[in-house]
């Protein structure tokens, strides 16, 4: 029997898929990732499916839409003892462990992982604890707010932030893990040879905006801040605006900038003291599955707009390599997919049968250099109002009866600055949108309990 391949997932949060060397950024200084896709295969058009944190990962792990499984929004979670991956991987005796970031909020804490090594925000929110008094725990809601997008930028610069704090554990926690694994050094014991997927799940480069001072001093002067930006005359697309010249100051957007980009650089580096401790403990990655991927992006005020929840480019299309030299020539691929679809993909891929995910198609065909059969559409969900549809290069959005609906050509508008919806050229295109959207559940007469995808079946 051929031995199942360990899997290495690398994850980070809030990544806009432009600040990558290998994505044509010459300014920041990602090396290791720039290696995984000259080596591997990169998605240039993948797409959360949907643009904040909790609904993107539950989806992901899911391999199923935010409306299929039923995380739409921060503090859902997928019920207990849901199909993952991970799960799947587990009852295939895949000795299973996350190093990092899960944010669930439910009281299935593990939802399949075997073991959780984390410094990761693990708590479970009062509406899932049974019993919990609701007039009790409103009492102490108070004095937890977030902080403003504005309040970010004018505290961006040099320092260390929670986040990373977090992610240093993290990362210690996958190498020393790495090492009982493999080497076991201490007690000598004999390996299980059990497949090994190890996902190291990193908070950056989310806000904060905090890097250390040399990758500050490095990137303060050579980095293009979005300034000048026009916002969209649309209700929901012009939200989280951060004024220049009322809320901060050009050169505040330039120390957020300068921040992010250190944040950048920073995952890089600690996903290659992963990788780097891999190697020592004698394991040729070329063996590995390698993925790295986000959860969705950061607008980093491009449109006059930050973090995410938009469907523009850099919040709702995200970092996609996998890497596998033993199976997989580099190639770039750049159909429309979507990180639902890494669920029936890794199952494939490790030679698993494809059991959940029911909004999961497989990517290994693309991979394989082969798109005729594959349909060239992805979609991302936020709430129970917003949908995109994206098809070839057209992005249709729907936000609801009481808002505008939003047509991007990529093609012809790269910077999503023109809205086409009522463009003739593209009126049999929104025809054919809108009827998919009412498939979904969404629009004018849709029903709302419908969620049909049409991609697989349970």
């Amino acid at each position: 029997m051929t031995p199942r391949p360990n899997v290495l997932f690398l994850m980070s949060d809030e990544h806009r898929p432009d600040v990558a060397g290998f994505a044509g950024d010459e300014v920041v200084r990602t090396p290791v990732m720039d290696e995984l896709a000259r080596t591997g295969v990169v998605f240039n058009n993948c797409y959360t499916p949907s643009p904040i944190c909790i609904p993107a990962r539950q989806c992901l792990m899911a391999g199923e839409l935010p409306k299929t499984c039923g995380v739409r929004r921060y503090g859902d979670d997928l019920p207990s003892g849901y199909l993952t991956w991970a799960r799947s991987f587990s009852q295939h005796a895949y000795t299973t462990v996350c190093c990092g970031k899960l944010h669930h909020m439910g009281t299935d804490q593990m939802q399949g992982w075997r073991r959780r090594i984390s410094f990761d925000d693990i708590h479970v929110d009062s509406r899932y604890m049974t019993g919990m008094l609701k007039h009790e725990a409103e009492r102490y809601r108070s004095g937890n707010k977030k902080w403003s997008d504005t309040q970010e930028a004018l505290r961006a610069g040099v320092g260390k932030s929670p986040h990373a704090i977090s992610d240093d554990f993290s990362v210690d926690a996958a190498t020393r893990y790495a090492k009982e694994f493999f080497t076991s050094p201490y007690y000598d014991k004999e390996s299980p040879h059990a497949p090994l997927l190890l996902k190291v799940s990193l908070l950056l480069p989310h806000y904060p905006y905090f890097c250390d001072e040399e990758k500050f001093t490095y990137y303060m002067n050579r980095v293009t801040p979005f300034v000048n930006e026009t916002v969209a005359d649309h209700p929901f697309l012009s939200q989280k605006q951060v004024r220049i010249g009322q809320d901060a100051s050009e050169r505040d957007i330039r120390r957020t900038t300068a921040a992010y980009y250190g944040m950048v650089e920073t995952i890089d580096a600690q996903y290659g003291q992963v990788m780097n401790t891999l190697t020592h403990l004698g394991q040729n990655l070329d063996d590995w599955i390698i993925i790295y991927t986000s959860d969705h992006g950061e607008m980093l005020g491009q449109h006059g707009i930050w973090e995410k929840q938009k469907f523009y480019e850099a919040s709702a299309r995200v970092p996609l390599i996998i890497r596998w030299p033993k199976r997989f020539k580099p190639a770039v691929v750049d159909e429309n997919v979507n990180l639902c679809d890494l669920f029936a993909t890794l199952c494939e891929l490790a030679d698993l049968p494809i059991t959940g995910g029911t909004d999961s198609r497989s990517l290994v065909p693309l991979m394989n250099g082969d798109a005729s059969a594959w349909n060239n559409e992805t979609i991302s969900q936020f709430g129970h109002d917003n949908l995109m549809i994206k098809r070839d290069h057209l992005k249709y959005q729907s936000y609801g009866p009481d808002m505008p609906e939003v047509l991007f050509n990529l093609k012809a508008d790269p910077g999503e600055l023109r809205n086409a919806i009522d463009d003739a050229a593209h009126a049999a295109a929104v025809k054919s949108f809108r009827a998919r959207a009412a498939e979904l559940g969404y629009g004018p007469g849709a029903d709302p309990a419908r969620h049909e995808v049409g991609y697989r079946t349970k």
